[in-house]
């Protein structure tokens, strides 16, 4: 039979004020709800947004990239991309190369989608950097830029 341990409250207090995965992901919430607001009118939220955005700036991406360009596995990728096909906002078709491959392609109504949800975009941006102290912006965007290009597990 194991003994049960505990934190003691000083450790938990360090943790509950400096973990950085805490902090990243309530901020990371925080600003999503944001977005979502403000893509609430198109009917997409910010996720589906992001995803719009990668396929027009990737082209015609496996899933694989796809998975890669937004930090998150194929699996939950796959899932994701089910409400936006049944929208018609992208189509997924084998690759003409390889047809164990599946290619992702934004449509035309993807695209109209994606052209509106820019100005809503800008909006939710600048008040969101409108919180920050100027400079802090740049810099905190490098710091994570750095870690993502660091992170190859």
């Amino acid at each position: 039979m194991s003994v049960s341990r505990s934190l003691d409250d000083a450790t938990v207090a360090m943790i509950a004020n400096s973990c950085l995965c805490q902090r990243i992901q309530r901020a990371g919430r925080i600003i999503g709800r944001r977005f979502d607001e403000a893509f609430r009118p198109l009917g997409i939220n910010n996720w589906q947004f992001s995803v719009l955005v990668a396929l027009k700036y990737l082209g015609s991406p496996t899933i694989g990239e796809l998975a890669d360009a937004l930090g998150m596995d194929r699996t939950t990728v796959t899932k994701n991309l089910k409400p936006l096909s049944r929208r018609a906002l992208l189509r997924v078709s084998a690759d003409e190369h390889d047809a164990r491959a599946r290619r992702i392609t934004l449509t035309e109504a993807g695209e109209a989608i994606l052209a509106e949800a820019g100005d809503s975009w800008h909006q939710a941006q600048q008040s969101i950097m409108a919180r920050f102290p100027p400079g802090d912006v740049a810099v905190f965007a490098s710091s994570l830029e750095r870690f993502q290009l660091g992170d190859r597990s």
